[in-house]
């Protein structure tokens, strides 16, 4: 039976819908799926195509400095600059805020307001060159056109023209972590299977994630796309690694820790994919401020240790700004929340201020993590609860009213993503919380939303139905020389 064009477009446009709502599954239910696979397969084909082509930069600027250019824009510039660009940088998104909580401008409006409270300098970070203790390397075509090249890259995968350049040259990364990625490559162009570039293209090899410690303690953790593999193929490209990294060439790098993780995906957790410790010890250890911090392979640290100790001196003095209230001599008192807490660093320094820490925290491994972190500092006065913090607040806050405990305040520190609204809905509801420290390393990004949600009238349609908080004072830390970024610690209080 003919069927004409249009009917065959009509039915196209039908299942790319029930695709969307239902899964690819939905897929291969229809007579017309076979038109489908046929199209995904040569849209494959189109993008691996342009993956191939050379990059349309035909400029003389070298590979380096383009490289440099987009991971650390600033380093042409001395640290003095660098300083006063980002201080005028926090100045301009903290005015955007006053201007919206003053009414004289929309929330995506230019800048209009003025600032209401002292915005202080930007402190500056100990250490500016080879600062960081994470760096995670990918793996794609190399400038030369080797799919086994070990870097960062520039360009886009929707234009076809990534490029995969060597970390060498840049400034914040230490030799450490560069020589663990140049013996990566170096492996990698040894092995006899490909690296995985594009999931639907095959190939396994992916990033490679170096953390180092103070001591100078490495751990590696590469990453694996085992595609159609069987278990023992997967065995045999494991001892591999290991053969290569503790015997071999590799064996110059002394790594501590040799972690594998098999995943189909870009990213996923530990309790999605376990992470596989093929050699040494399952931690490395960092300390600051006198604490002392087990690291996981997937546990959260901020990646410039001596920059941190500044930030979380400077976020300890804004929660307990005259070292906790007192119930006897030498002896603290008083609660203090520590919202989305991760695996506990902000809290636990804070421990020998205040009679008490209550920590919130999500992810149940962080928590975990920050269980281990209190024992290990003897922080006895540390509590880490695992769940959503907009289930979980109301009831601390419910059973600190009733235990007649006096509240410090609080202090979050999110992700670039900021607060989920129920968080921020379940901060701004508590009465109980009269002192707020927000810590955003993106202040322009959701950080604002938060913010604003958190400062604005009272609202019955979004349900912020508490008192609102000001801020009443910002501090800028420089925890990432040579790029644009920093972390902004803004007091908010009520």
């Amino acid at each position: 039976m003919a069927v004409s064009a249009t009917c065959i477009r009509s039915n196209i446009l039908i299942k790319r819908r029930i695709i969307t709502a239902s899964g690819i599954k939905c897929l291969f239910l229809s007579t017309d799926g076979p038109v489908l696979v046929k199209q995904r397969k040569q849209r494959a084909k189109t993008q691996q195509r342009k993956v191939e082509q050379k990059p349309p930069w035909s400029d003389s600027q070298s590979w380096e400095d383009r490289l440099a250019d987009v991971v650390s824009p600033l380093w042409r510039l001395s640290y003095e600059e660098q300083l006063q660009v980002k201080q005028k940088r926090q100045k301009r998104i903290l005015s955007k805020l006053c201007g919206y909580l003053s009414g004289d401008s929309h929330p995506s409006a230019p800048v209009r307001g003025k600032l209401s409270f002292p915005v202080l300098p930007i402190l500056p970070s100990p250490v500016r060159d080879g600062y960081r203790n994470k760096s995670t390397f990918s793996v794609n075509r190399g400038a030369d056109g080797n799919p086994k090249t070990v870097g960062f890259y520039i360009g886009t995968g929707k234009e076809g023209n990534i490029v995969c350049i060597n970390a060498d040259h840049l400034l914040h990364i230490p030799e450490k972590h560069k020589l663990v990625a140049r013996c990566y490559q170096d492996f990698l162009r040894l092995s006899s299977v490909e690296p995985c570039l594009l999931f639907h293209t095959g190939g396994h090899w992916r990033e490679v994630t170096v953390r180092t410690n103070a001591e100078g303690h490495t751990m590696a953790i590469v990453y694996f796309h085992p595609q159609t593999l069987t278990p023992e193929e997967i065995e045999y490209h494991k001892a591999e690694l290991v053969d290569y990294f503790i015997r071999g060439p590799g064996s110059v790098c002394q790594l501590d820790s040799l972690y594998f993780q098999e995943s189909k995906m870009t990213r996923c957790t530990h309790e999605e994919s376990p992470y596989q410790l093929l050699y040494g010890q399952p931690h490395i250890h960092e300390e600051v401020l006198g604490f002392k911090f087990r690291i996981s392979a997937d546990a959260f640290f901020q990646v410039n240790q001596s920059a941190a100790e500044v930030l979380y001196r400077t976020v300890r003095d804004l929660c307990v700004p005259r070292y906790g209230e007192r119930e006897g001599p030498g002896k603290a008192s008083g609660t203090l929340l520590d919202v989305c807490c991760g695996t506990g660093a902000i809290g636990i320094t804070m421990s020998d201020r205040v009679g008490r820490i209550v920590g919130i925290e999500l992810i149940e491994q962080a928590v975990e993590d920050a269980k281990h972190n209190a024992v290990l500092n003897n922080a006895l006065n540390c509590e880490f609860i695992p769940g959503k913090a907009e289930v979980v607040l109301p009831a601390v806050m419910s059973q600190l009213s009733s235990a007649g405990e006096k509240l410090i305040g609080a202090v979050v520190n999110p992700s670039r993503a900021g607060l989920h609204y129920k968080v921020i809905r379940a901060l701004r509801n508590q009465p109980g919380i009269r002192r707020l420290v927000f810590v955003s390393c993106k202040p322009d990004g959701e950080a604002m939303r938060n913010f604003r949600e958190l400062c604005c009238l009272p609202d019955d349609r979004k349900k912020l139905t508490g008192e609102a908080f000001s801020p009443t004072l910002a501090v800028p830390v420089d925890m990432f020389p040579h790029t644009p970024h920093c972390e902004l610690v803004l007091l908010l209080e009520r």
